[in-house]
């Protein structure tokens, strides 16, 4: 196989980050397969920083073999953490299945959790509280990602006072940058970090809020074209949500791709005037488009696997991940860096339809 480079952006998803675990796992068994940037929130951060410190750490087949070192110990480390607001981040975005709903509703501890963050601040631990995460990152074996080498990183926070994006890159993309992007509020006190725009600390929740994750920051000619999207909330989910946790659930997984959602409805409006042969001289990218997804997988996750975040089910979610990425190369390998592998136009039809009507 030729010689290709690709980005890649990493949505995040608790716990579903194992499955890419999973997928990049398989990705750097490719040596023809090289990585140009990372755009990543939250789990998808998270495994964006093991990424880019492992392959910064050293070239050829010994930086990818770092990278698989530092993505194992970080999903392993949060396997065996035990931190109840860790084991309630590794739930988000995490449905269950309808038997099993009402039942763990009243006496699950994932229920009793629940209800706890509507009752207790993360503000309220006082001098005692300290963010497991930041162990995690701690604990990678190649621990600099807020470095110049290896491919570029991209991590996305949300403002908490004006509600926008901020996107860490360069030496600013460090450990505050990740631990901010993986900020859920309910859990997590938010982290605050200066911003030379506005002069002045700024404090940041989860990125999934306005980017899941950001594709514009991989847009410059100095990127190649292609953008692989490893999606873990699903795009559809055919059943109608009837308990609180189903709706709660569906809630979040709207809200947490609607960020995707619109990029890709722009993206797809600027394919339609390439097609239409209306950007002939403009310097506007024509991006390409990739998507590995298990659609099914995440909308069959149960209440069991729900309730038991630890390294077994992370196990299971990394080969999930990998054979997703497997079926993705046996399929698409040749289109990379000459055309779209995922059909927006389709997944946007209707939408068209009605606006052009």
């Amino acid at each position: 196989m030729e010689s290709k480079t690709i980005n890649l952006a990493l949505q995040g998803g608790g716990a579903h980050g194992a499955f890419t675990w999973g997928v990049i796992d398989r990705l750097l068994d490719e040596e023809w397969l090289e990585i140009g940037g990372i755009s990543g929130t939250s789990a998808g951060a998270l495994n964006g920083a093991a990424l880019k410190a492992g392959l910064a750490s050293a070239k050829g087949r010994a930086g990818r073999e770092a990278a698989r070192e530092n993505l194992h110990v970080l999903w392993t480390e949060v396997g065996d953490m035990s931190d109840n607001r860790l084991i309630r981040w590794m739930n988000s975005l995490m449905p269950m299945g309808r038997g099993f709903q009402r039942l763990t509703e009243m006496f699950s501890p994932a229920a009793w959790l629940d209800n706890l963050t509507r009752l207790v601040s993360p503000y309220d631990y006082g001098p005692f509280y300290t963010n497991p995460l930041a162990n995690v990152l701690r604990d990678l074996p190649y621990p600099e990602f807020a470095c110049d080498r290896g491919p570029e990183l991209f991590v996305a926070a949300t403002n908490v006072r004006s509600g926008q994006i901020r996107v860490f890159t360069g030496a600013e993309a460090d450990t505050d940058a990740v631990l901010a992007s993986a900020c859920l509020p309910t859990l997590f006190q938010a982290i605050e970090i200066f911003d030379p725009k506005s002069g002045r600390i700024e404090a940041y929740w989860d990125g999934g809020y306005t980017g899941n994750p950001a594709l514009y920051p991989l847009y410059p000619a100095r990127f190649p074209r292609d953008i692989v999207i490893v999606a873990l909330n699903p795009l559809i989910r055919e059943t109608l949500p009837r308990t609180p946790v189903e709706i709660s659930d569906r809630v979040n997984e709207v809200s947490f791709n609607s960020s995707l959602m619109s990029q890709l409805r722009a993206i797809n409006f600027v394919k339609r005037l390439y097609q239409e042969d209306r950007l002939k001289d403009s310097s506007m990218k024509n991006v390409l488009i990739h998507m590995i997804m298990d659609d099914a997988l995440m909308n069959d996750l149960n209440a069991r696997s729900k309730l038991m975040p630890g390294g077994h089910k992370l196990a299971r979610m990394k080969e999930a991940g990998r054979a997703a990425a497997d079926q993705f190369l046996d399929a698409h390998a040749d289109k990379l860096n000459r055309e779209d592998s995922f059909d927006m136009t389709e997944m946007f039809k209707r939408s068209f339809t009605h606006a052009d009507g």
